[in-house]
């Protein structure tokens, strides 16, 4: 179980970390009224196929993906989303329950866009609909260890 993986990490590290559970949320703004997080705070989750590897795109959930940079970044000619069973084969998860992080959560290269950083803190569905996890962003970028470019829009 996802949840119980991000719970052992997250403890095992020290961090800080407070856990919501609320009715399913299908978007952004659902979520962040759920958790009473302000939406720019929402970690957006994103996987999806560059040219043919599968990688995992971590935005604000107040911005919209640019996918055109994302091209650029790889010197790839396609990007698309993954489709939901893709995802599900992938990850076990629905779309929306996508946690913002690669090993040792998911098997996927973690991207971030410089948006995610901007807050004191990231909040995000760990692997349900239903459940959600709010961590210091210090804590985030030093587990994470993400690739950062930039690769969002503003809505």
């Amino acid at each position: 179980m996802v949840l119980q993986q991000i719970r052992d990490w997250l403890t095992q590290e020290g961090v800080p970390f407070r856990e919501v559970h609320h009715q399913p949320t299908r978007t952004s703004e659902e979520s962040a009224l759920a958790r009473g997080e302000q939406l720019r705070v929402g970690g957006k989750a994103l996987l999806l196929k560059v040219d043919g590897t599968f990688r995992l795109f971590i935005l604000s959930a107040d911005r919209k993906l640019d996918s055109a940079a994302i091209k650029q970044h790889f010197d790839a000619k396609k990007t698309r989303f993954a489709s939901p069973e893709e995802l599900m084969e992938a990850t076990g998860l629905v779309p929306g329950s996508v946690p913002p992080f690669g090993a040792p959560i998911l098997p996927f290269p973690l991207y971030c866009d410089p948006s995610v950083f901007e807050n004191e803190r990231i909040a995000f569905n760990a692997g349900s609909l239903t459940d959600s996890v709010i961590m210091p962003i210090a804590d985030y970028a030093r587990l994470g260890r993400p690739e950062i470019f930039r690769f969002s829009l503003t809505s």
